[in-house]
């Protein structure tokens, strides 16, 4: 029996722990899916400023993928260019909104704003947000997990019991270390970052569509949007001589103006004025037994690119369609069980990437200083090269290890054949056309046929004009299975495929994305839109051998 349909032992089927964005798009995900669950948090209120306040592409696809992404975009700028300058030297901007994805812009707000947003929505969808509150005790057992908490100092224990735990709690996280998962950072000495969220003006443009970065001698410099219409501005740097206390604002005003070569740089009405050393660092694991950290309660993340927080929003949306899908008895233990190795080990590599990119951008002498300079006159696109990444819309994210994944379209012969999205990869987005209307592949991937937890099973005919009977056949093994929902994309002639949509591709746009021209094959498409399985048409067998080992067999 699902575990959701027997839940009287239990105050929820999750009990998240910790209320920014990553516990509340959590929350929003499970209850999206349906999940009962309980989010408790030390503080008592909202956070009255900013911190992370960045949503790259990606994330913004994940989160559409939940229905929270339009909500946060009505308090938001869109960010179409980063500039950036290397020692007064402008480089060629880059065109953030050149990807592939419905939502190309990044948007900047304000974690405060986020934080409302995504507390206004998990409430109305019917989720339970116990403020003041820390967890004191967490103990795993065969059937559940049973939390402790205290409401003060002096204020006795409380129990909270449920299935499982998401601990997204922070750098910081008192859950980590209670579950055997904490770890030392590393530190990085000699440079200090200094900080404000002001009203700005300058005679560069004040629209809320550009980013600038500075590099400067033995620093780097941030003018970022943030909602409202104020701008925040950081400088990371060599320390020395700069006491270890919270700049003034007349402090970060001429350090701004000399950075920026604008004499005439103004900041008024400071938000928030702070300054803050920098360490990271990754968890050994991210689950343990019934407990799974998310963010930066795993990962303490390194200001470069704005990463940290959209990566903890993966881990969200990654973690709710897992449990969603174990608590409904659809899936086998493999399904929860690849949490760990997929979202750990994308941690490793960021944490690996930012560490690379804050290196290179405040431990630099005047030998890379001088290269550097040389070559922003030669390089295009050298900002995203120093910045660590080349990705940083994180549409590259993927899991080519896996354990969910089963390619039956690699191999050498294949590899130099197939140019289109391998298993673990992000399903890429393409034209098709749909009972005559121009749509696309997402809008019949993410929820497919409003199932929430729904894998989509894509369909390609090659262009073939007999691979009907193969593809028929493929849908019907898959039968068993009501999670896996089919799509049939045609370049060829038009069949009747039953219930099954029927997805027009005579332009070939999405056989190209996806690297299938002339080949008709089977493509299994999660929850969160990575491809799972790829296989020829005519091999069915291949599938549902692949579905034995993911899903329960009534799943």
């Amino acid at each position: 029996m699902p575990a959701t349909q027997d839940s009287t032992a239990y105050d929820a089927d999750v009990i998240i722990v910790g209320a920014g964005p990553v516990g509340l798009t959590t929350g929003c995900a499970l209850r999206h899916h349906g999940v009962s669950c309980l989010l408790i948090e030390e503080r008592t209120e909202t956070r009255a400023y900013s911190r992370a306040n960045n949503l790259w592409a990606r994330p913004q696809e994940l989160l559409a993928s939940i229905d929270v992404r339009d909500a946060l975009a009505e308090q938001s700028y869109g960010i179409r260019t980063a500039n950036f300058f290397i020692n007064g030297t402008p480089t060629t901007p880059i065109a953030i909104d050149d990807v592939a994805s419905p939502y190309p812009r990044v948007l900047y707000s304000g974690q405060d704003v986020i934080e409302t947003r995504l507390t206004e929505t998990f409430e109305a969808r019917g989720g339970t947000l116990d403020r003041g509150c820390k967890v004191v005790g967490i103990a795993s057992d065969a059937t559940g997990v049973t939390v402790t908490l205290r409401r003060g100092e002096d204020a006795p224990e409380e129990r909270r019991r449920c299935r499982y735990v998401v601990a997204a709690d922070g750098a910081k996280s008192t859950v980590r270390p209670l579950v055997g998962l904490d770890f030392a950072p590393e530190r990085f000495e000699g440079r200090l970052n200094r900080q404000v969220d002001a009203k700005l003006s300058w005679r560069r443009s004040l629209e809320p569509d550009q980013l600038w970065f500075f590099y400067y001698e033995r620093g780097f410099c941030g003018v970022l949007p943030v909602w409202g219409g104020y701008h925040r501005l950081f400088f990371l740097a060599d320390d020395t001589g700069v006491p270890e206390r919270d700049p003034t604002l007349d402090e970060i005003q001429a350090v701004a103006r000399e950075v920026t070569g604008d004499e005439t740089l103004t900041l008024t009405d400071p938000q928030w004025l702070t300054h803050s050393r920098f360490q990271y660092g990754v968890s050994p694991g991210y689950a343990r037994d019934r407990v799974f950290l998310a963010g930066d309660a795993g990962h303490l993340s390194l200001p470069i690119g704005g990463q940290g927080m959209n990566a903890g929003l993966h881990d969200a949306v990654e973690i709710a369609w897992r449990l969603a899908m174990t608590l409904r008895g659809e899936a086998a233990p493999v399904v929860l069980a690849s949490y760990d190795s997929e979202r750990g080990g994308e941690h490793i590599r960021l944490s690996a990437q930012q560490a690379t990119g804050f290196r290179r951008a405040v431990y630099r002498g005047a030998i890379t200083d001088t290269a550097m300079g040389l070559a922003a006159k030669a390089l295009p696109n050298i900002g995203s090269l120093i910045q660590g990444t080349d990705d940083l819309q994180q549409i590259a994210v993927g899991y080519p290890t896996s354990p969910l994944n089963e390619d039956h379209l690699s191999g050498l012969t294949r590899l130099l054949k197939h140019h289109g999205a391998r298993a673990g990869e992000r399903a890429p987005e393409a034209e098709v056309t749909h009972r005559g209307d121009t749509t696309t592949l997402f809008a019949f991937i993410y929820n497919p046929d409003g199932r929430t937890t729904g894998w989509a099973l894509l369909c390609f005919d090659g262009r073939s004009p007999e691979a009907g009977t193969a593809l028929l056949d493929a849908i019907q093994a898959v039968a068993p299975w009501t999670c896996v929902r089919p799509r049939l994309v045609l370049a060829g002639p038009v069949f009747d495929g039953g219930d099954t949509p029927v997805l027009s591709d005579l332009d070939g746009k999405a056989h190209g994305a996806y690297g299938l021209e002339g080949e008709a094959a089977l493509v299994l498409v999660r929850p969160d839109g990575h491809v799972a399985f790829r296989g020829a048409a005519d091999h069915p067998h291949d599938l549902t051998a692949y579905c034995h080992k993911v899903f329960c067999a009534d799943g």
